[in-house]
């Protein structure tokens, strides 16, 4: 979770889009090392460093973003993928009988071990706790290294997904209850795509739930009535896409249709590259790197992807590398 500081204001006398040499990141950290990168990933591959040690539960999801990672900089040789879907299998949750099956429980990937041999107040062990994002993390991690979905009970999944929708569209993302907002609408709509089953949703009502979400400047909040988000944003809009609700490179079509205000989406994605170059995620919050992604991946499904200043936000993006290792590299602990 990034913790929110308030933004400086540049000088009202400088231009806010120049910089000065000794404001200028270090010419070392606008290259991209992607070797230093690479061996970052392979040691997250490897092992769990302390500082995510607390993060345990979520062991599904950092090993997305390890393998997806290494995936986009063309180093997934650097992991042994039969061992990863292997691991990745073994966190499937499945029903002891077919009586199970309609007891609403949701029958998916679990996040970590710990959450899928839990135990309740007198001991016993419960084996279900079966998320949605750890869902959508272990389906993308098994297409990345080229398992094939075919092989799962993709059926299994499709039909207990339905017992985390909700009347208004939303979804929980377990079935003991939780939070719904536009995240847990995104992972639902990626699973439905990846496994080509959308038996699982009722896509009406959540179409008509993520337009309740687009606010008043043309952004999403994460749910109905609440602020402009630029992660809510990305998972109205791709969800949309994924459920052919809005067209691929919306803008260039000259006669295209869509339930969502397109022109003042678009306004609110370009109005949050910050004079820095990078993205923020509100109006009047510093930049962070995930929006350059949340935002930026808005841009490109519309098609607006090229009306950014693409150099500024490739600088802001490589000043933002470490100059160290962590502690973890250097030390082996």
């Amino acid at each position: 979770m990034t913790t929110y500081t308030t933004a400086a204001s540049p000088p009202p006398d400088r231009d806010p889009s120049s910089s000065s040499d000794e404001e200028s990141p270090p010419s070392s950290s606008l290259t991209f090392d992607k070797e230093r990168h690479v061996a970052f990933l392979e040691m997250m591959y490897h092992m769990l460093p302390y500082h995510y040690q607390s993060q345990e539960i979520n062991h599904l999801t950092l090993a997305y973003f390890v393998i997806s990672g290494l995936d986009i900089l063309g180093s997934l040789d650097r992991v042994d993928k039969d061992a990863v879907a292997a691991w990745v299998l073994s966190l499937q949750s499945n029903p002891e009988d077919k009586a199970e099956l309609n007891g609403g429980q949701f029958y998916g990937f679990c996040g970590s071990r710990s959450s899928q041999f839990s135990s309740d107040n007198d001991g016993i062990l419960i084996h279900n706790h079966s998320h949605l994002a750890s869902t959508y993390c272990a389906l993308s991690i098994l297409k990345t290294v080229g398992y094939n979905l075919s092989s799962i009970d993709s059926k299994l999944i499709s039909m207990s997904i339905r017992n985390l929708q909700q009347p208004d569209g939303s979804f929980l993302p377990i079935h003991i209850g939780a939070e719904t907002d536009l995240r847990f609408i995104y992972c639902a709509a990626a699973i439905c795509f990846m496994l080509e089953d959308w038996s699982g949703m009722d896509r009406e009502k959540t179409k008509d739930y993520i337009f309740k979400c687009q606010s008043y400047d043309g952004g999403f909040g994460m749910i109905p009535g609440s602020e402009s988000h630029g992660g809510g944003t990305y998972c109205a809009v791709a969800s949309l896409s994924l459920m052919g609700c809005i067209e691929d490179d919306v803008l260039s079509k000259s006669a295209a249709s869509s339930i969502i205000d397109i022109p003042l989406l678009l306004e609110w994605c370009l109005q949050r590259q910050a004079a820095d170059g990078g993205f923020q995620g509100r109006a009047n919050k510093p930049s962070d790197t995930c929006y350059a992604f949340w935002v930026g991946a808005v841009l490109r499904i519309l098609g607006g992807s090229k009306l950014i200043d693409g150099t500024a936000l490739r600088r802001f993006l490589l000043s933002c590398q470490s100059e160290v290792f962590p502690d973890t590299l250097k030390n082996g602990n």
